[in-house]
């Protein structure tokens, strides 16, 4: 299927290709590195960022925060309808 972005490969910026579900874990990485974080329902968020940094925030219902994260860890995570945006 032909769209505007063929022959263009991704930038760190932009329309991501797909959202996926996430299933907070503290030992496995997410499929993909995501370029943000969606979450539903408000609470806390422990993430992993590309760099291999944790790091904790409080999120409001149905926020999104654009970080390049490699992991949603289980533990410290109550936050709800986690959904991940990635090339």
């Amino acid at each position: 299927m032909a769209t505007l972005f063929n022959g263009h490969g991704p930038a760190a910026y932009g329309i991501p290709a797909d959202d996926l579900p996430v299933t907070p874990s503290d030992s496995e990485d997410l499929p993909k590195v995501a370029m943000a974080i969606y979450c539903a329902g408000a609470g806390t968020i422990v993430y992993d960022t590309l760099e291999g940094e944790s790091r904790e925030r409080d999120v409001p219902d149905h926020f999104t925060f654009f970080c390049a994260v490699k992991r949603v860890r289980a533990t410290g995570t109550t936050a709800t309808g986690i959904v991940a945006s990635v090339f």
